[in-house]
C-alpha cells in the first residue's frame, strides 16, 4: 500500500513539527491498511481527531457557533460517498463511507447525514469545539437574528481575495482562526486507487455553508489513472473542479508531480486564490500549492 496525505494549504504553522508528526502517524496508519479505501479512511481519521488540523475536532466555526463537518471519498471504480453540514460528527470520512457502501446515493446532508451515520455505528454528538476555537468565536461578538444579519457580520471576516478579510497573508487571520487546513489522502495498492478529503470548512462562514470538499471532482476525485485530494479556497476550487483536472492530466499520461503543478498553475491563473493538491498515479506521488505552505506525508508498506 502506498499513501500520501496533506494537512491543508494555508500558512506556515507556528509549530510545524508536531503537525508533521501527526501527518506521519496518519500516513503509517494508511499504509498498514488492507485496501486503498481502508487506507484513506484510516489516515484521515487520525487527522480528524487532531485539533491541529481543520477537520473534525477543532474545525472551523460557522456564524452560529457550530462546527459542521464535510467529507467525500471515491475509488477508481467510480464508487462515491459524501456528506456535508454535519454537526457533532468527528469522523466525517467514515460517514461518507456509509453513504458509499450502504445507500444508492452520492451525497447526504445535514441532520439526515448525522442520523444515517449514527445508524451505522459512526459516533455522533461529539463536541468539536476546543477551548481555543470557542474563545476565538466568542471574541468576535457573534451575530443573532436572520441569515442576512449573519451575512453582515461575516462580511468583514470571511473570504476576501485569496484569504479572509483581516488575514495576515499566511493562511491565518489576525484573529488566529484556521482557514484552509482541510485534510486529505490518496492511496493505491498497485492495482486500484482511493481518494478522500475531510474538513471543518472555513472560519466565520455562514451557517450551513458547504465548500468544495464533499463535491466530486472538486475536493476529491479518482479513476483508474489515479486520485487527487484538494485543499484551499473552497468556492474557487469548486468553480474549476481542481481534482478532476489533476486526474485528467494523469489520464493524459502526465506524471503525478507534473499533474499537481499544472493543475495548481491553471487554478492560480483562473482564480488568483490559494489551494493545494496531492496526486497519486501508477508509480509516483505529487503535490503542489500556491499558498505559503502545505504539509504532506508519504508512506508505503512495500
Amino acid at each position: 500500500m502506498r499513501v500520501i496525505l496533506h494537512g491543508g494549504a494555508g500558512g506556515v504553522p507556528d509549530e510545524p513539527e508536531p503537525r508533521q508528526a501527526v501527518l506521519d502517524e496518519a500516513a503509517e496508519a494508511g499504509a498498514a491498511a488492507s485496501t486503498p479505501l481502508d487506507a484513506v479512511e484510516a489516515g484521515v481519521r487520525v487527522l480528524e481527531s487532531s485539533p491541529r488540523f481543520n477537520a473534525g475536532v477543532g474545525g472551523a466555526v460557522q456564524s452560529d457557533g457550530v462546527v459542521r463537518t464535510d467529507a467525500g471519498l471515491m475509488t477508481s471504480d467510480r464508487a462515491v460517498g459524501a456528506v456535508c453540514s454535519m454537526p457533532g460528527v468527528e469522523h466525517a470520512v467514515s460517514a461518507a463511507r456509509v453513504v458509499m457502501e450502504e445507500t444508492p446515493h452520492v451525497l447526504v446532508s445535514g441532520e439526515h447525514a448525522v442520523d444515517l451515520a449514527a445508524d451505522f455505528g459512526v459516533e455522533t454528538g461529539v463536541d468539536l469545539l476546543t477551548d481555543e476555537t470557542r474563545e476565538r468565536y466568542e471574541a468576535e461578538s457573534p451575530p443573532d437574528g436572520s441569515p442576512s444579519e449573519h451575512l453582515d457580520w461575516l462580511e468583514t471576516r470571511f473570504a476576501s481575495g485569496a484569504d479572509q478579510v483581516g488575514g495576515t497573508g499566511d493562511g491565518e487571520s489576525k484573529r488566529g482562526a484556521p482557514d484552509h487546513d482541510t485534510v486529505g489522502a490518496v492511496a493505491s495498492d498497485g492495482e486500484t486507487f482511493a481518494a478522500a478529503t475531510s474538513t471543518g470548512g472555513r472560519s466565520f462562514a455562514l451557517a450551513g455553508r458547504v465548500g468544495d470538499v464533499p463535491q466530486v471532482g472538486s475536493g476529491f476525485f479518482c479513476t483508474e489513472a489515479g486520485g487527487a485530494s484538494a485543499t484551499g479556497a473552497g468556492e474557487d476550487i469548486t468553480r474549476v473542479t481542481l481534482t478532476r483536472r489533476a486526474v485528467e492530466l494523469l489520464e493524459e499520461g502526465v506524471d503525478a508531480g507534473t499533474a499537481a503543478e499544472r493543475a495548481i498553475a491553471e487554478f492560480d491563473d483562473v482564480t488568483g486564490a490559494e489551494a493545494g493538491v496531492i496526486v497519486l498515479g501508477d508509480d509516483e506521488v505529487g503535490s503542489a500549492f500556491n499558498s505559503a505552505g502545505m504539509q504532506t506525508s508519504v508512506a508505503s508498506s512495500e
